[in-house]
């Protein structure tokens, strides 16, 4: 009886209880035809977050009911397929009860005709590891490019050669429709492409294909940007003619031709410019041709790589804004998916000639315990490439469970390069040396790199295994002249003269051969078990001879010091075991691989072979926290082992500057790295506010450095040696978000990062302290076809210090300001002006701030009801105060440079944007 009762007074309590709660209904019907959308989705969204409060659909007759809703401010969404989103903003009460009777939906083929009913589209999605930008949320002017509206993209700056950062880390590939478009240069891409084909824009860290068809991380990540296209711009065809010319024989040439024929996509490139612009890749840097180096913090906190490349020249084959660039240029690219997709094909070719002339001028400081060594060089050289790529990959769905996928790419560079450098070594203003240096050189390079992966799905569900092996080929024939004198002095006069000239000869030849399988068991619904196991080698081998003048001035007479055969190879065991656990909000992966390696070392000069075996870890885990579908939060840490090269290890001292002298050290350790990284985004849809913070911590044990000596005739000697308490700190943040009543999308961040390295100087201990700090602020306003204004500003503040000398402190900021304007004009003309301006702060150390302010204007006149004829006269650089310029902290070595660069020049550009997409795509 008691539980009759207690049943009866819930269910009285149940009912009092949603008798004082709201309630919505209504009925859907579309807007033309007058008929009831049955299946319609509602969703109620709570106002202040946009979380989901409560979820159903329409009937067959298009009405829909929503009940038990508390009293609150709530977004009512409504959503059918082909029709425009309707948005309804509600109040209720304890006791409101919304009848909506008619809401009408209208298809989105109609949206340019009629008026939509209140229409708000989420401008930015987050879908599990990938951020999504809406494309149609971020608006751009007529035949703008790709690159054009990533730069309307919060967190997302676009320089002016054309890379792109995205949350603080560097993109280093962009696809179209999860394909590669002309290989991995991402400028063809975002320069090429227009703005109104994109649906919708993805960033996330691809992964291997491995690792995506397993589920768990093996640490490969890769900050990529996907462009998805809209369907009916994937039919047709469209491209770009330019052609410039302007005063000081400046000029700029491009064409592209798009044919996209649903699935297959056909394209050509050609460009021919010396205004340092376009055509000019930055990829490949991974594949092709990356030696040795330097890592040093710049302006702005970034790391930077200085690629020595144990050559005689340190010409990398790429523009990087130092001197006067030739480019000429093309390429061609396929695309096709046939077989109801489970077949696809990609392939690219390209081919450039580019040619590089400049000069440039260096003063830095070497701070010892005792005493500053002041360096000035200046420099000049004549470089040029001619550089091939081919790459193409084959994708086939062979049955319901099983595909495979094979990727080869190739690439021949021939590199002619050519300098004249004359430098001066002064201790407390009084002459240590000086010294002038020719060097000439041809190069040829190539590498094949290939892979396949075959992945394969059990009978049980979740159970998987894939089977992968990869292969890489690198090859370095050349050779080249060297002629050198030092001048070294005591008490202000010569004491001595050193002179070098020799021919030097580079044969070296790379290959390695990675394989690894990989089985998924699954544990229960949630979670499985991976195991993989895989085998490494890496074999490697260095000629490099040096030759002497005989008494008929021939280049015959081998000089052992500077010459070396040596081998160095790799063997490697691998195995590990993970665990990932995966629910609607938590994603957990945790595990570790354990490399069992083997060294062979081998002085074919000396006859002389060492072995080494050493045991290297790689562990990793992840945590990812999905608060809301649009606020996440995630950890993640990564062990991983980095191997020295051989141009570090093998015993040769190395003489292409005779007073920086270089050694190898064959008892060098692999470095372990240990990485943390945490990353917490929060996003609105109905007020377009975006939160983005990471922070990461680094340190690395064994970490590959250097020893240098100085000595009293100021000739430096280096050596690569393990030292421990390296370190590093990362913070980045981004906020943005949208003023509604003034049409104004603003944003700021800070950022931020610690750096301590470790090296040894004259044999002293020594540990350089640098950090940095910055705040960026970022607006912009538009209105369609009558203006666009943008404004992007940062502060930053550098600060480092050597324990060798720590009485001498580099402090000092930099600011950057980067407004620019488009104005539209009656009768189609259009103004554009946009300025950046750099102001460095002087030091005791860098003497002169080298601040500027580099203004860049045009005028255009566009043509035809759609605009695509352009008549374009631009002024680059107006104030003529574009100087090269770059400041670096390395250890215990401080560096300011000043190049030749482009400066002030005016183009007269004819343009033409023609296209024809969206028609009916011909038979297959």
């Amino acid at each position: 009886m008691k539980k009759i009762i207690g049943f009866i007074l819930c269910l009285l309590t149940t009912q009092l209880c949603l008798a004082q709660q709201a309630a919505v209904k209504g009925n859907v019907v579309d807007t033309l035809n007058r008929v009831q959308l049955s299946h319609s989705v509602i969703a109620l969204l709570d106002a202040k977050d946009s979380i989901l409060v409560k979820f159903t659909r329409s009937d067959e007759k298009g009405h829909f009911e929503l009940k038990g809703i508390p009293a609150g401010n709530y977004v009512l969404l409504i959503s059918y397929p082909a029709f425009a989103d309707y948005v309804e903003p509600l109040t209720l009460s304890d006791t409101s009860l919304v009848h909506l009777d008619k809401i009408m939906l209208t298809q989105r083929s109609r949206l340019l005709q009629e008026v939509v009913i209140q229409q708000k589209v989420a401008a930015i999605k987050m879908k599990g590891d990938t951020t999504e930008f809406n494309a149609a949320s971020f608006k751009t002017e007529a035949n703008a490019s790709v690159e054009d509206l990533l730069k309307k993209l919060p967190g997302m700056q676009v320089d002016n050669k054309g890379q792109i950062t995205a949350k603080g880390e560097t993109v280093k590939k962009v696809l179209v429709d999860g394909e590669e478009f002309f290989g991995d240069d991402p400028t063809l891409v975002t320069k090429n492409l227009r703005a109104d084909m994109v649906d919708k824009v993805q960033l996330y860290d691809k992964k291997s294909d491995q690792s995506n068809f397993t589920g768990v991380d093996d640490g490969e990540k890769t900050k990529t940007i996907n462009i998805q296209l809209k369907e009916d711009k994937k039919r047709g065809y469209f491209g770009k003619l330019a052609a410039g010319a302007g005063d000081q024989g400046f000029h700029n040439s491009e064409a592209m031709v798009n044919v996209f024929r649903g699935k297959q996509k056909l394209a050509a490139f050609g460009i021919v410019s010396n205004t340092g612009k376009v055509g000019l890749n930055w990829g490949d840097r991974e594949k092709f041709g990356s030696g040795g180096g330097e890592l040093s913090v710049n302006d702005d906190g970034d790391f930077e790589f200085s690629d020595d490349g144990g050559e005689p020249d340190s010409w990398a084959g790429r523009y990087q804004g130092n001197g006067y660039p030739l480019v000429q240029t093309g390429g061609l690219h396929y695309g096709n998916k046939w077989d109801r997709d489970r077949q696809n094909v990609n392939a690219n070719y390209k081919i450039m000639k580019l040619f590089v002339d400049g000069s440039r001028n260096t003063v830095s400081q070497d701070l010892l315990k005792d005493t500053t060594y002041y360096n000035n060089s200046s420099e000049q050289f004549r470089n040029s490439i001619l550089r091939n790529r081919l790459s193409g990959s084959y994708e086939n769905q062979i049955d319901s469970s099983s595909s495979i996928k094979l990727m080869v790419d190739g690439g021949l560079d021939h590199k002619i390069s050519s300098t004249f450098n004359t430098a001066e070594v002064l201790a407390n203003k009084d002459m240590v040396n000086n010294s002038q240096r020719k060097t000439s050189s041809v190069f040829d390079i190539g590498g094949v790199n290939s892979s396949i992966l075959w992945r394969k799905k059990l009978k049980k569900k979740g159970r998987t295994v894939s089977v992968f092996f990869a292969e890489n080929y690198n090859r370095t024939n050349g050779e080249g002249l060297l002629d050198a004198q030092t001048n070294f002095y005591k008490m202000g006069r010569v004491d001595s003269v050193q002179n070098t000239d020799q021919r030097k000869t580079t044969n070296n030849e790379a290959i390695s051969i990675n394989s690894n399988i990989t089985y998924t068991e699954p544990l229960s619904k949630s979670s499985s078990l991976v195991i993989n196991y895989g085998i490494n080698l890496d074999n490697n081998h260095s000629n490099k001879l040096s030759f002497n003048q005989n008494s008929e001035g021939k280049y015959v007479m081998m000089d052992s010091l500077y010459s070396n055969d040596y081998a160095f190879n790799i063997l490697t065991h691998k195995g590990g075991l993970s665990y990932a656990y995966t629910k609607k909000k938590v994603r957990i992966n945790i595990g570790s691989n354990v490399g069992l390696t083997s060294f062979q070392q081998k002085d074919m000069f000396r006859d002389h072979q060492r072995d080494r075996s050493f045991v290297n870890w790689y562990p990793r885990a992840l945590l990812r926290y999905n608060i809301t579908p649009q606020r996440r939060l995630s950890f993640t840490y990564n062990g991983s082992t980095q191997q020295p090269g051989i141009n570090q290890l093998q015993p040769i001292l190395v003489n292409d500057d005779p007073v920086n002298v270089v050694i190898g050290n064959p008892n060098l350790k692999p470095s372990f790295n240990n990485n943390f990284d945490a990353n917490f985004s929060d996003y609105k849809v109905m007020t377009n506010r975006g939160i983005w913070v990471n922070m990461s911590y680094s340190t690395t044990s064994n970490a590959i450095s250097d020893r240098s000596i100085l000595d009293a005739n100021g000739k430096r000697t280096t050596q690569a040696v393990n030292v421990n308490g390296n370190s590093s700190a990362r913070f980045y943040s981004n906020f943005n978000w949208k003023i509604v009543p003034l049409d104004l999308r603003i944003g700021t961040g800070v950022n931020g990062s610690l750096n301590r390295n470790v090296n040894y100087v004259n044999d002293v201990y020594n540990v350089t302290k640098s950090g940095n700090v910055g705040l960026n602020l970022f607006a912009s306003k538009e209105k369609e076809k009558k203006y666009e204004v943008y404004l992007d500003a940062s502060a930053n503040y550098n600060s480092s210090v050597s324990s060798v000398q720590n009485t001498l402190r580099t402090n000092y900021w930099t600011y950057n300001l980067n407004p620019s304007t488009n104005i539209h004009l009656p009768l189609k003309f259009q103004l554009h002006a946009d300025m950046n301006c750099m102001i460095r702060q002087k030091t005791p150390v860098f003497t002169s701030n080298n601040s500027v302010a580099i203004v860049n204007a045009s005028v255009a006149k566009k043509f035809g009801k759609k605009e695509l004829v352009e008549i374009n006269f631009s002024m680059s650089d107006i104030l003529n105060q574009n100087i090269g310029f770059e400041r670096s902290v390395s250890t215990n070595r401080i560096t300011q440079s000043t190049y030749s660069t482009i400066g002030r020049y005016g183009l007269l550009s004819f343009i033409w944007n023609f296209n024809k997409l969206g028609a009916a795509a011909p038979k297959e």
